[in-house]
């Protein structure tokens, strides 16, 4: 009978046993719950809470909105900041994390602000822009004067599939042999300087560009590609340092960008590319002689930013490749590293 009165009851609503693992789970359950649920109201709108992580956000996002605010007078700065303002992308997990940590919602608004800034300015390097095969593709490298394996730059180059390659810092010494490895595979070419150009293509009307520093660390050639004639222009801006007395050492490279900007404008051929070491990156103001009247390949047809130096951890695209009068990019991309500091970096266009 007690167990009849046992089955009654529970089917009647009254007491019946629990397991004991049910009413654990049970405890955990609600235990999860209430500790969220405390989180959840510990958030606060206003107050002191989070100020701090507040101001640095708006200080980041007013530091990348007006970068080029930022003076060039004291040690340009401003040119240091632009080398390597994508990398300041960094500081924004860091942030967000420690808004979410302080449960502050004028904190995590407050982050949301450079998040913005950042994406408008690089959010679209982060995509694949290439539409497909080109007419040509050209590369140039900076294959550094101390190259520790020369003969593996010649075979990275030739098994490239570039029709034109611009190289730079090129030591008198190995001079040979990058004639004789790139004999094969591009008939013809110019050495100037410091600076030369092989191609599949015939060249004509080769000279030097005076870039202002005393030497010849640049030059013009016109290349007869089978689509028409293209103005190839081959540079290697003087280089910058970071010093504790000066600052950002970038004045000779300016007044170098400066004369090839001119010499550029001037040029008489519609279509013209320029391949080279320019020692500063798209955003840097100073490059603007050269930036405002042409087309980075990398901006147009790349697939990430494309940092070339240095080769064991690139941190800035200081190697570039550019346009005017109407080519179009279809692809942009870096080489694997070799015996230089820099990776080559190449791209296809559209005659």
């Amino acid at each position: 009978m007690a167990q009849l009165d046992g089955v009654l009851a529970a089917e009647d609503g009254g007491d019946a046993p629990t397991p004991a693992g049910a009413t654990a789970q049970g405890s955990a359950g609600a235990g999860f719950r209430s500790r969220f649920r405390g989180w959840c109201r510990g958030w606060r709108p206003a107050g002191r809470r989070g100020w701090i992580t507040a101001v640095l956000a708006v200080l980041l996002a007013g530091l990348l909105a007006l970068h080029s605010s930022v003076p060039n007078s004291v040690g340009n700065l401003g040119s240091l900041l632009e080398t390597f303002l994508p990398w300041a992308g960094l500081t924004l997990p860091l942030l967000l994390t420690v808004a979410v940590w302080r449960r502050s919602v004028a904190a995590l608004v407050a982050v949301l602000l450079p998040v913005i800034v950042w994406f408008n300015l690089f959010g679209g390097l982060l995509f694949d822009k290439s539409s497909g095969k080109g007419d040509f593709t050209v590369l140039t490298h900076n294959v550094a004067a101390g190259n520790r394996d020369p003969a593996g730059t010649v075979r990275l180059l030739n098994g490239s599939g570039a029709q034109i390659v611009a190289l730079e810092e090129l030591a008198a010494q190995a001079v040979p042999t990058y004639q004789a490895g790139l004999a094969a595979t591009y008939p013809y070419h110019a050495v100037e300087g410091t600076v030369g150009l092989w191609s599949k293509y015939p060249l004509s009307g080769v000279s030097q560009v005076d870039i202002r520093i005393g030497w010849v660390r640049a030059f013009r050639a016109t290349v007869a590609t089978p689509r028409g004639p293209l103005g190839v222009y081959v540079a290697h801006l003087p280089s910058v340092r970071v010093k504790f007395d000066r600052g950002f050492t970038a004045e000779q490279r300016d007044v170098s960008a400066q004369a090839l900007g001119d010499a550029i404008e001037r040029d008489g051929l519609k279509k013209v590319l320029l391949l080279g070491d320019l020692n500063g990156t798209m955003n840097d103001r100073s490059l603007a002689p050269i930036t405002s009247q042409m087309r980075s390949a990398q901006g147009a047809a790349g697939d990430g930013f494309g940092f070339s130096w240095p080769s064991t951890f690139p941190m800035a695209r200081i190697d570039q490749i550019m346009s005017k009068g109407g080519l179009r990019p279809t692809a942009s991309w870096t080489l694997p590293a070799d015996g230089s500091d820099h990776r080559a970096i190449a791209a296809s266009y559209r005659y």
